[in-house]
């Protein structure tokens, strides 16, 4: 009865937040508590929610202080010189742009952070959708994509968790995996290509003012794209051209090319510190270059704490939202020393916070009535029975493909503490090594970054202004790709 009631749980949540019948939030809270009342429970709810809220606070605070904390780094300028770089690369081509925001994602995964990653790329890249009307959700779901492969670092969580649940090393998990995971992060950049080349297609190629004063040394006039009758049309350095079929495509969609950056890209660079995103000696800029809340002075100092921070994280000198909030304090009160600066700042991240912290504490109730009532336990048992006899010598691939389904409806914490151990034990009675049952459960993590039970993946579609069921439609299917694809390698080069 609980097996099914979690299943139908789970269902109905996705289904009402793919066809926007409800948002998020709401379904978050109210799905569960009805399911709860259908369990016979219902006398429970108010402690399952507090005990959901009680695991969940520490990460609502840490998602809290980050995006204050980042928030100011993105505000001095720390991250400018990245940003620069990725948009010197992307140009106004939409190809380069969707596989720029493949390579950022990644690069800034390093730190092992989701939320951080979703917040610089989106900080750095959403403008330039806006401006050349590419598609958001293509945006967040190549981020959230990319960055799933990269949360497989052992400070990154799910090899961490792995290795305390079945008593391994982690370098004796993770190591052996870098190819593996090499070939999905490889196929993320193919996807981000093929993608791009789509929405090239789509928009047609578009030329910005700078990029044609670089590459063609033209004072006055920049020469569109050739119509269909073949003609071209001059036109100020000023405006963005586009070809024809960037215009078309951006009218249907009632965002025009050269006026794409209006209310709602000016909106985002202003919630950031900047305004006009174009400059006539850098060309685009998806942070503005002369933005008020620039530190050039502090770059060093910033660099240091973040430098401090993260390697804090890593080597978990402290908890985590601990060592955020002192990162905050001290970014703002050393950036923004005079009290109207510091508000200022704090207001204006104050949206990305709320929506997150109550995203956060809303996926309290959820899992907490999953986990309160059995649901979920009763779902993992159901899942490992129905395992037939004869797959006991391959259960480090029906480790790998249960990771999918199981660390995509599951908490990380649920799976590895768990799941993970009764499917170790399992292939342990066949001869199959922890070791590879280990390395098998990380195979989920590129579907599992776009969980609904995630935080992180609520600062991504916030901060890109994307409805959560549009970015759960259009990315459930590359990440689940991308996790097989990780699998077949690591089967290929007998890692698993």
């Amino acid at each position: 009865m609980l097996t099914f009631l979690g299943f139908a749980m789970i269902a109905t949540f996705l289904v009402l937040i793919m066809m926007k019948k409800m948002s998020p939030i709401a379904a978050l809270v109210l799905i569960p508590a009805l399911f709860c009342v259908f369990a016979g429970k219902g006398a429970h709810l108010g402690d399952y929610v507090i005990d959901g809220v009680g695991k969940l606070a520490p990460t609502a605070a840490m998602l809290m202080f980050a995006i204050v904390y980042f928030g100011v780094m993105i505000d001095v300028g720390l991250f400018d010189p990245i940003v620069r770089g990725i948009l010197r690369f992307c140009k106004a081509d939409p190809m380069r742009v969707v596989v720029g925001t493949a390579v950022l994602a990644a690069i800034v995964s390093l730190d092992g952070d989701g939320s951080t990653t979703f917040m610089i790329t989106v900080s750095a890249m959403y403008p330039l959708y806006k401006r050349l009307g590419l598609s958001l959700v293509v945006m967040t779901g190549v981020a959230a994509t990319a960055n799933g492969v990269m949360n497989t670092l052992p400070w990154g969580g799910p090899t961490a968790r792995a290795a305390t649940a079945l008593k391994l090393d982690a370098a004796d998990i993770f190591v052996p995996m870098i190819p593996a995971l090499a070939m999905g992060l490889l196929f993320v950049f193919v996807l981000a290509y093929v993608l791009g080349v789509k929405e090239r297609r789509r928009v047609g190629t578009l030329v910005l003012p700078g990029q044609v004063e670089r590459e063609a040394a033209e004072e006055e006039l920049v020469p569109a794209a050739p119509a269909a009758s073949g003609a071209s049309a001059p036109v100020s350095t000023s405006a963005v051209t586009s070809t024809p079929a960037a215009s078309a495509s951006a009218s249907a969609s009632g965002e025009g090319s050269g006026s794409a950056a209006g209310p709602d890209a000016a909106s985002a660079s202003a919630a950031h510190g900047g305004g006009d995103a174009a400059t006539p000696e850098d060309g685009f800029q998806g942070l503005d270059p002369h933005r008020p809340t620039l530190r050039p002075h502090l770059y060093w100092f910033n660099a240091g704490v973040t430098v401090a921070l993260l390697t804090a994280m890593i080597m978990e000198l402290l908890p985590i939202p601990v060592l955020f909030l002192l990162g905050a304090a001290l970014a703002l009160t050393v950036n923004f020393p005079h009290m109207p600066d510091q508000k200022a700042r704090i207001a204006a991240h104050a949206d990305n916070v709320l929506n997150v912290a109550g995203m956060v504490f809303a996926a309290a109730v959820f899992t907490g009535v999953l986990t309160g009532t059995g649901m979920v336990k009763h779902m993992a048992d159901w899942l490992v029975g129905a395992i037939p006899e004869g797959m006991g010598p391959h259960m480090a691939l029906v480790t790998g493909l249960l990771s999918l389904p199981l660390t995509y409806f599951m908490s990380n914490d649920g799976f590895y503490f768990g799941v993970l151990p009764v499917l170790a034990e399992a292939g342990a009675a066949h001869g199959v090594s922890p070791l590879e049952i280990a390395r098998a459960s990380l195979v989920g993590q590129a579907l599992h970054m776009s969980s609904p039970l995630v935080p992180a993946v609520y600062v991504l579609v916030g901060m890109a202004k994307v409805e959560f069921g549009d970015h759960t439609r259009f990315t459930v299917k590359w990440a689940a790709l991308t996790s097989l694809v990780v699998l077949a390698a690591g089967m290929l080069f007998g890692i698993i």
